[in-house]
């Protein structure tokens, strides 16, 4: 990945999606996931019940099937996938950042219904 479209990566360990993220990410920045656009694995969603745990304790916690989150600019994103994908890597485009003028959360991640849903 030596070609330069690589802004920012993050490697989502404890802290999960929502703690991760906002440390490679400038403070004016926020990222917008939709987790519609992978497979959550089904050990979270029985983390979730067995251990009776909250979505946002979860996220916060868990990688929930995303090892890591690499940051590209939105035209060469497919081509990141692509190379990414010749090396053996399973890489989709799961979001996109967008500039932080409100100053809401610096990761928001909708279709959370992936955690419950079976």
């Amino acid at each position: 990945m030596r070609s330069g479209l690589i802004k920012a990566a993050a490697h989502i360990t404890g802290g999960g999606l929502l703690e991760n993220i906002p440390r490679v990410l400038p403070e004016e920045i926020r990222a917008e996931l939709d987790m519609s656009k992978w497979a959550v694995p089904e050990i979270f969603r029985w983390l979730m019940r067995i251990g009776k745990l909250e979505i946002k304790d979860v996220l916060r916690t868990f990688n929930v099937g995303i090892g890591m989150v690499l940051v590209v600019n939105k035209e060469d994103a497919q081509d990141c996938c692509k190379k990414l994908g010749d090396l053996g890597e399973k890489a989709m485009v799961i979001g996109q950042v967008t500039t932080n003028k409100q100053k809401k959360d610096k990761v928001e991640i909708c279709n959370t219904m992936q955690l419950t849903d079976g």
